[in-house]
């Protein structure tokens, strides 16, 4: 175990921002000493509130703040990659908030940055640190579903009326359904098959110029195919099943459990017989806190970053002659291809936190 302690500050005070700090303080190699908000006011209640030594009353103030080793960026989509890029020149390590970026040129920019500086870039997606997930991909790995075919995925929840002031259905703060909660199904897609699709179609409906929700289909090499759904207008479903020529996998709550003290899933297997895995004492966000504080002493994301930006580029320039140079209106159409569902979930997730 790390016996150092990283400092912390937060870019924020979003609802989501006491959820992390509370994982920092829990966290073994970790320390929250610092809070940063537009309004001094808001800072210095925060700071109060949650027991945090010093309050800024501005981004800037915090990052020029040389006893900080890392920050957590808690803020509106859009405003990612500034942040990032800034926190990175100051010889902060970033741990930001999903979605990475708006544009894969910004998730591109923000890596650079990074390498440059010699920092580390994680995002915040708790699930893939729980213990669970390990035990889940040990199964997957050891071929206990026999060879693999299919994946789907949904997260979705709802409103009853849309709250046009929520930074989710505000498109000039990167909002959308594909952003916010298709980035997991993404992400637990390319971490089941360990793979880049080959061809991706979707389709959403639209409110207020965001995508209100979305689904989408991904073909593989190799007999594969996922498929996932995302919204703000259905309710509360965050599960996905893995299934093989043997047996499938299916967890119900893989974004956060139901009952945080013990997590589960469970194996069906083409017989009617099925097994229930249960695994208890793990917080996730904990979990990623350790993680990255740990990262940032060994170097251990930023030395895979450069390799899987360059991987993932040389796949799909040779393979499909994409190009990442995607318009910030690249949903505005009803149909969407290869290259949206690759900046909002794909490209982040073969770079950043691959474990």
């Amino acid at each position: 175990m790390v016996k150092t302690k990283d400092q912390w500050g937060v870019l924020g005070t979003a609802g989501i921002a006491k959820k992390v700090g509370e994982a920092i303080k829990m966290a073994e190699n970790a320390e929250l000493v610092a809070v940063a908000s537009r309004s001094k006011t808001r800072a210095k209640q925060w700071s109060k509130n949650n027991q945090v030594e010093h309050a800024y009353g501005s981004y800037d103030e915090l990052l020029a703040d040389p006893r900080i080793d890392a920050v957590y960026i808690p803020l509106p989509p859009s405003m990612h990659a500034e942040w990032t890029i800034k926190a990175a020149d100051q010889g902060k390590h970033i741990l930001c908030e999903k979605p990475l970026s708006v544009t894969v040129g910004e998730a591109i920019a923000m890596s650079n940055a990074c390498k440059t500086n010699q920092v580390q870039l994680m995002d915040g997606v708790m699930w893939v640190h729980h213990d669970r997930t390990s035990k889940m991909l040990e199964l997957i790995e050891n071929g206990s579903l026999g060879e693999m075919r299919r994946v789907t995925a949904t997260f979705t929840f709802n409103w009853d009326q849309i709250p046009y002031d929520n930074i989710r259905v505000r498109k000039e703060l990167g909002g959308g359904s594909l952003g916010d909660l298709g980035y997991y199904c993404i992400r637990a897609i390319l971490w089941a098959f360990s793979d880049y699709p080959t061809r991706v179609f979707a389709t959403a409906r639209y409110e207020n110029d965001v995508d209100y929700n979305l689904t989408a289909i991904l073909w593989f090499d190799g007999q594969r195919m996922a498929s996932f759904d995302c919204g703000f207008d259905t309710g509360m479903r965050k599960w996905f099943e893995i299934a093989g020529t043997q047996a499938s996998l299916i967890c119900d709550d893989f974004t956060v459990p139901w009952k945080p003290e013990t997590a589960r899933f469970w194996i069906h297997r083409a017989n009617g017989k099925d097994m229930e895995h249960r695994i208890s004492g793990c917080a996730q966000e904990v979990k990623m806190i350790e993680f990255f504080s740990a990262a940032t002493q060994v170097g251990s994301i930023l030395a895979n970053t450069e390799n899987k930006i360059q991987e993932a580029l040389e796949f799909y320039g040779k393979n499909l002659g994409l190009t990442f140079q995607i318009a910030d209106d690249a949903l505005d159409l009803s149909l969407i291809h290869i290259s949206e569902p690759t900046r909002l979930g794909m490209i982040s997730y073969a770079v950043f936190c691959l474990k």
